[in-house]
């Protein structure tokens, strides 16, 4: 990459890893002590966040819409902004009113701002090009949780709930907005993408790809979903002390990052559609490691998991990339985005009550929909390199 696209990356991977704490990551820290401080029950503070998510899917189509349009430069700089002013919300809020719009307000910060459009963005400007790039930010947005939730809980323990928010919002406005409106191009795609698009017609793609992408996203981000809420109470449920859970499961952020790694490197050369199946492949696995040894099993699972799920946020920018091409990519991305956000909104409450009722069992259904997820990327046969224009995928 040229030192220009390389400082695009680190910007956009420094702004995506604030977007995130602040937004998606930012409940697990403030979601207790905001409720008891508003006198509500927890169970209603992450409901509003569920509907924020489900907000967002509705949103995502439009924002990829104008991306596809005029860029993300506007978009991007603005979604820290939207983000920042439902912080600021947040706040002041001094009942479930107050919640109510704060996680309204975040909802469309977070359908504006997060890895979708950033993906839409460089999509526009670098073309098929882009795939390093978007696993470029991932990289390094990666580490959002891992520094998002230790800062949230400094910030909590010094300063209260409220001043919290108002130190991400400070964060969003001063820092992270001015980085996207400064560092992102304002210019048009390069001439380079617009002569692949006249080469290209959208009717190349396959027509069942859509739905097939639409399940396996949904699919795994129903997953992703369900152990970023219960993954230590599942290993709790396979034998494993509270403790071990926890160290266990505070390996699936670096699995993550490591995982991005190789992709970045060693399997760079593979088909986007490879690197999916793999992806996919990898929660099955540790599943049955988990199933068949119990409690020793707790960290080849947290590791296979974590690896997994750093690959399929890959896969998120990269495959629709590689099957459709750039034309109408931010579109499509929020159309894929759409039920699968939906179902990662669900995914706690479901997921919940069925560990509730069949403990380690409730594996049957994570595991069953990654492997059906990953059978469903067999429907998808990539062509021989040079075979058309576009190099997509075509049906097997």
């Amino acid at each position: 990459m040229t030192n220009r696209r390389v400082t695009l990356v680190v910007a956009l991977g420094a702004t995506q890893t604030v977007a995130w704490a602040s937004s998606y990551y930012m409940p697990a820290i403030l979601g207790g002590p905001v409720a008891g401080a508003l006198h509500l029950p927890t169970s209603v503070f992450f409901g509003l966040f569920s509907g924020a998510l489900l907000l967002s899917a509705a949103v995502g189509p439009s924002v990829g819409r104008l991306i596809d349009r005029q860029g993300g430069r506007g978009l991007l700089t603005a979604s820290n902004l939207v983000i920042a002013a439902g912080l600021l919300v947040l706040a002041g809020a001094q009942g479930i009113m107050g919640l109510a719009v704060a996680w309204t307000v975040l909802g469309v910060g977070i359908a504006m701002g997060l890895y979708d459009p950033a993906f839409a963005t460089l999509t526009w400007l670098y073309g098929r090009d882009a795939r390093r790039s978007i696993t470029g930010i991932t990289l390094i947005a990666g580490f959002a949780s891992t520094i998002g939730w230790p800062l949230s809980a400094l910030f909590l323990h010094e300063l209260g709930w409220r001043s919290t928010c108002l130190v991400w919002a400070g964060l969003n406005m001063l820092m992270a907005a001015p980085v996207n409106w400064l560092t992102i191009p304002r210019r048009g795609m390069p001439q380079a993408l617009r002569e692949e698009k006249k080469e290209t017609p959208m009717a190349a793609s396959p027509p069942a790809a859509m739905p097939i992408l639409s399940f396996f996203f949904a699919a795994t981000w129903f997953v992703q979903g369900a152990m970023a809420a219960h993954l230590p109470a599942l290993l709790q449920a396979a034998g494993a002390s509270s403790a071990a859970a926890i160290a266990a499961a505070s390996l699936v952020g670096p699995a993550q990052v490591a995982a991005r790694i190789v992709e970045f490197g060693l399997l760079r050369s593979w088909h986007p559609i490879s690197s999916a199946r793999l992806a996919s492949a990898l929660h099955p696995i540790g599943a049955a490691f988990l199933v068949v040894l119990g409690a020793p099993g707790i960290i080849a699972f947290a590791v296979l998991h974590g690896a997994g799920n750093g690959m399929i946020t890959i896969a998120k920018g990269t495959l629709p990339l590689a099957v459709f091409g750039p034309q109408g990519y931010g579109l499509r991305s929020g159309l894929l985005s759409a039920p699968a956000r939906t179902l990662q909104a669900t995914a706690p409450f479901l997921f919940g009550l069925l560990l509730d009722g069949a403990g380690v069992g409730a594996l049957a259904l994570s595991a069953g929909l990654c492997l059906a997820a990953f059978g469903s990327l067999f429907l998808l046969r990539q062509r021989h390199a040079g075979a058309t224009p576009s190099g997509g995928p075509e049906l097997a």
